[in-house]
């Protein structure tokens, strides 16, 4: 039992809210998928909600503009904004690290020119 809680713990719960199937979803779509199976390799759930098709479903999401990307799993919650285009600002919304990224962090840590000051700021990531 504990290691089905420990699977479902590492799988990230996704939610795309678009609206009908306009280009700019289905440019949203297209980049969710390329990022999704670059980075996350099978350990992600994506739920795509056209907010035409469920309103009462955007509405209690607070759903405001689309597309919207939201991250239920694992939390905290994030929210992206926008086509999902630029994959380095989607990963650092929805804080997923590289699998490179989480081996080699603690050898990092601390070395000469590897802190990045600021960049959450920078990007208006909310």
């Amino acid at each position: 039992m504990g290691e089905s809680l420990e699977v479902s713990l590492s799988k990230y719960l996704l939610k795309l809210y678009v609206t009908g199937t306009s280009a700019r979803t289905s440019v949203a779509i297209a980049n969710l998928q390329r990022i999704c199976e670059q980075e996350l390799e099978g350990r992600y759930e994506l739920e795509i909600i056209d907010v035409l098709e469920s309103p009462q479903i955007a509405e209690d999401e607070k759903i405001l503009a689309t597309p919207t990307l939201i991250k239920q799993l694992p939390p905290p919650l994030r929210r992206v904004i926008g086509d999902l285009s630029d994959k380095d600002k989607v990963l650092l919304g929805l804080e997923v690290r590289p699998a490179f990224d989480n081996e080699n962090r603690d050898r990092t840590r601390g070395a000469p020119g590897t802190e990045k000051r600021g960049e959450n700021r920078e990007r208006g990531v909310s």
